[in-house]
């Protein structure tokens, strides 16, 4: 069973199910916008991306969130997906992270993309 994210009740009064695929996908979302120490029991779990979230926006931050991001979902999820590519776009208050994957479940590419910014995280 993949528990659905955020945790939350269906209709029937039981635990809410993702998808196979809907389910890697909310992973990725939660190893992006987890801090490293948030989690007791895994206090290096995350990227760090949240930590970044007051940074001056520029070319060294997209850099270092990529960086960040990549090594991230490979630690953590590198046995459900096989990252391709970490894209990371800045764009005056805007940071938008693209994350292009193969799912090893399935053998499809798949692309999740997130924004940071004034109306994104």
């Amino acid at each position: 069973m993949n528990v659905n994210f955020p945790f939350h009740f269906d209709g029937r009064g039981r635990t809410a199910e993702a998808a196979p695929d809907e389910h890697v996908r909310q992973l990725i979302e939660q190893v992006i916008f987890t801090s490293p120490g948030e989690r007791i029991n895994r206090p290096s779990f995350g990227s760090g991306l949240s930590q970044l979230v007051f940074a001056p926006n520029s070319e060294e931050l997209g850099a270092a969130t990529q960086f960040l991001i990549q090594g991230a979902l490979q630690q953590w999820l590198g046995d459900l997906i096989q990252v391709q590519e970490v894209g990371v776009e800045s764009d005056g208050m805007t940071l938008r992270v693209t994350v292009e994957y193969v799912s090893r479940r399935t053998g499809r590419r798949e692309v999740a993309q997130f924004v940071r910014g004034e109306a994104g995280l």
